[in-house]
């Protein structure tokens, strides 16, 4: 017993050698970073990111209550038990059994020539376990726990994004809201440019054509108020979705403010994308495909697995505990690969492949993320032009607005100038709307592109229980 034991604590000792190759994150295949204007702050948490207090209010009621990232956080518990369940094949397996059995041999079968009945039964504990000399067993716990780790990493992914999309509903909510109200005030012109109108032709100072321009005037308002009465609601409903309940009357979008990024440092390095949660899961996955490799070349070396007991044995019930009734075994083997038709080494190839795979979409990975900051970063720039632009033209299309209806007010030009004068600034009014929304959303968009924010953490083992 005692040199089984020995014989046991060695293998444990020598156990643990691992054939994982090496890894070494594969370069990525970008620049070193972007040209930023102006140097700032780095970026924050969505709390911080978000000032709108109401906003803020609704994007922690999605994170409760969402129900895809409710599935995303059930996934990466159960990625960690699987990740628990492989790790423990590292550990012994130790169970309490009794066994019992009762034969009768016909006496044709017996010395005595006559039948006999036999019993035995025993009671004890069994120790099984793989003694784990070339890292298979290992290898396969690392595989099992880098993959719930990017699994972890989709569920900050599914986080980041909902943070966005709930963000992006609710700036769309405003943009309709003022769109609807601009509409509302436009159709109030039309309907008082239509009573003058109509007044001037029953005097007839105004054709019947300037009637039925200020009457298509109207009507065109009216389209236009039933549609953005229709889009405000289904915007409710979209964010009613997201946030996975009905949401408070008292939470209501304000006048449009325009989202600004906390702050993007000069000279952004590239490095930063190596915290978004797409990126990390894409790297996790490459581990867990490098781990594989371990065990495929595991497979290639002789395994020993080690299983005994001990406890009492009787052929008597009554007697199964009594004095001298103890029994032990041990029960050690070894299995040596020799013909396995190319099994293994085509496993081996496969899982060789298959970390290729993992590294290829790393990069891409990479490469999508990097142009999704660039992208958003020129956005940036390019739309405070465009709102600075198209707000300048608005207050110029105003001034042309008021000096057409002063003017057909007092008779020097005909209702054509006031309609074409009307038109132009609801255009303009619609326009900067959209502008900004698209301004704020790209803010938004290229939070998410840089990984969320700072206040994205890395990861943690699971614990064991």
């Amino acid at each position: 017993m005692k040199r089984a034991l020995l014989a046991v604590a060695i293998c444990a000792a020598v156990s643990g050698c691992s054939l994982i190759p090496d890894y070494k994150r594969p370069e990525a295949p970008v620049a070193a970073g972007w040209n930023v204007a102006e140097a700032a702050q780095p970026l924050q948490g969505w709390e911080e990111f978000f000032s709108d207090p109401a906003l803020r209010q609704v994007i922690g009621l999605a994170l409760e209550n969402n129900r895809d990232l409710r599935v995303a956080a059930l996934n990466t518990q159960a990625y960690a038990e699987l990740y628990r369940v492989q790790r423990s094949e590292l550990s012994p397996s130790v169970g309490a059994g009794f066994n019992g059995s009762r034969t009768r041999m016909p006496g044709s079968m017996t010395s005595s020539g006559k039948h006999e009945i036999n019993s035995q039964y025993t009671s004890g504990l069994g120790v099984s376990w793989e003694v784990d000399l070339f890292g298979r067993v290992r290898s396969l716990s690392e595989q099992a726990m880098q993959q719930y780790l990017a699994t972890e990493a989709a569920q900050r992914g599914v986080q980041v994004s909902l943070v966005a999309s709930v963000a992006n509903a609710w700036l769309t909510w405003q943009a309709d809201e003022a769109l609807l109200q601009i509409t509302r005030e436009t159709l109030k012109n039309y309907e008082e440019s239509l009573r003058l109108t109509q007044r001037s032709f029953d005097v007839g100072t105004a054709s019947a054509l300037e009637v039925r321009q200020a009457t298509t005037a109207v009507q065109s308002a009216q389209v236009n108020l039933a549609r953005y009465r229709r889009q405000v609601e289904q915007d409710r409903n979209a964010l009613n979705q997201l946030v996975g309940q009905s949401l408070p009357a008292s939470l209501h979008p304000t006048a449009m403010t325009p989202v600004q990024l906390a702050g993007i440092p000069a000279g952004l390095p590239s490095e930063v994308l190596i915290q978004r949660p797409d990126v990390q899961q894409a790297e996790f996955q490459l581990k867990a495909a490098n781990a594989n490799i371990g065990a495929a070349r595991a497979a290639f070396f002789p395994s020993i697995s080690l299983t005994g007991g001990v406890g009492s044995a009787s052929n008597d019930l009554g007697r199964l505990f009594d004095s001298g009734s103890d029994y032990w075994t041990f029960s050690p083997s070894i299995t040596l690969p020799i013909f396995y038709a190319g099994r293994l080494r085509a496993n081996l190839s496969y899982s060789e492949l298959m970390k290729d795979a993992r590294v290829a979409e790393y990069e891409g990975t990479l490469q999508k993320a990097f142009r999704e900051v660039a992208d958003g970063l020129i956005a940036q720039e390019t739309y405070t032009d465009q709102v600075k632009a198209q707000s300048d033209l608005l207050q110029t299309t105003q001034e042309y607005y008021d000096l057409a209806n002063r003017r057909y007010r007092v008779g020097v030009d005909s209702y054509i100038v006031l309609l074409d004068a009307q038109r132009q600034l609801f255009a303009a009014q619609q326009q900067l709307i959209a502008d900004r929304l698209a301004q704020s959303v790209n803010a938004v968009v290229l939070y998410k592109a840089l990984g969320g924010g700072s206040s994205a953490r890395s990861p943690e083992q699971p614990a064991a229980q």
